[in-house]
């Protein structure tokens, strides 16, 4: 980042060090006392008092360097750092400026017929239009999710489905390609990988089968384990999806979807990989578009504060949550664009992912200055979203 925005953003966790600083090094001894007269004997000099040590600096935690940060936010530099928007055609950098964005997510569109300089070129110039630095974000899952893979400029050939390379090498044969694809990753500017999927599917009909591990909750559990635990290493932001669980629902990219599975179901079998997610250090979980009527029979999961309750408390998850693209018709279907993203705040989102960041920042906005949403809860949001940013090593 520039040094001028290092200074404007660390002027008040530099202020919050400097408090915390105990004071320094006690003085050395006092100057010797004049030598006998002459004639006379010299007393017993007493034992030498040793110096002692200067009393160490905390050091903040990344809780309250995020606090610091927070304190000197606008409430617009706030609400942007809600959004991790699709990357736009053109004016990205500018607009990633603009409107204080917390990220960006890149498809296909953005990598293609592209180096890997020219990829790696473009992305450092949305950070350095950053003011806080971004999310980058991508789907990079391996078989019929291949953002980056797909181009052979960035790799020979795209990353192979999580069922294919079990079936060749198992858990280990995982692990390598987790490890290959975040050093992939990294070395053009991404941070944040949308994997792994963490739904439970055994049924080739499923609409999310060929995305998922394709084993039963027990094995989908440890590959979930397996995957977090490469990206933690890597320093590659993790993103468990799709909760509570897709099971055998229809594709809410076109249309809602409902799910009439009773609650033991997922307690039982859906919740397990997330939990091993979680338990291995998972960044975020996104959280479904699904209407599941054990938990909320009249919101979409990614609106509904129940489910989101029942992540945080029952899977004991106190990480980031994301919305699935609030751009997908599961949503566009219940709700329009603008009560979307206040719905999605209200129901505890901390991410919103989305496409319309121009026409939802504002409602957010609004939202906060009009008292539906306070600022409290913004905060709050905001807090764990500049944690993350510092445990990824962004700021």
């Amino acid at each position: 980042m520039e040094i001028t925005k290092i200074r404007r953003l660390g002027l008040a966790a530099l202020a919050l060090a400097a408090a915390l600083t105990a004071c320094g090094p006690a003085p050395g001894p006092a100057a010797s006392a004049p030598g006998p007269a002459a004639g006379q004997s010299a007393a017993p000099s007493p034992a030498a008092t040793p110096t002692p040590e200067p009393t160490p600096t905390p050091t903040p935690t990344a809780e309250e360097r995020a606090r610091a940060i927070l304190d000197g936010m606008t409430l617009e530099e706030k609400v942007g750092q809600l959004f991790v928007a699709r990357c736009p055609d053109a004016a990205a950098a500018e607009l990633a400026a603009e409107y204080h964005l917390g990220g960006y997510i890149l498809f296909g569109r953005d990598f293609r017929d592209r180096t890997a300089e020219e990829v790696a070129a473009a992305i450092q110039s949305y950070q350095d239009a950053a003011e806080i630095p971004l999310f980058i974000g991508v789907d990079e899952e391996g078989g019929t999710v291949v953002r980056v893979s797909a181009n052979p400029a960035l790799r020979e050939s795209p990353f192979r489905s999580p069922q294919e390379l079990y079936a060749e090498g198992g858990y280990d044969r995982i692990r390598a390609d987790a490890e290959e694809k975040c050093a992939l990753l990294r070395s053009l500017g991404i941070n944040v990988n949308f994997a792994p999927v963490c739904d439970v599917s055994t049924d080739p009909e499923d609409f999310m089968y060929q995305r998922a591990f394709g084993q039963d909750a027990q094995a989908t559990a440890q590959y979930a384990e397996t995957v977090v635990s490469v990206m933690e290493e890597a320093g590659m932001g993790s993103v468990l999806k799709h909760f509570p669980g897709y099971g055998d629902n229809a594709d809410t990219h076109t249309g809602i979807a409902y799910d009439d599975r009773p609650l033991e179901r997922f307690e039982a079998s859906d919740f397990l990989p997330f939990e091993a997610g979680v338990a291995a250090g998972a960044d975020m979980v996104l959280v479904s578009h699904n209407i599941v009527s054990c938990m909320d029979p009249d919101y979409p999961a990614s609106l509904s504060p129940e489910v989101h309750r029942v992540l945080r408390e029952e899977l004991g998850f106190d990480g980031v949550v994301i919305t699935d693209d609030l751009v997908m018709d599961g949503i566009r279907h219940f709700t329009g664009d603008e009560e979307a993203a206040v719905l999605a705040v209200q129901a505890g989102n901390d991410l919103l992912c989305c496409t319309d960041f121009e026409t939802q920042i504002p409602a957010v906005l609004e939202a906060v200055r009009d008292g539906i949403i306070s600022e409290a809860r913004i905060d709050q949001s905001v807090r764990r979203v500049l944690e993350l940013k510092m445990e990824l090593g962004l700021l």
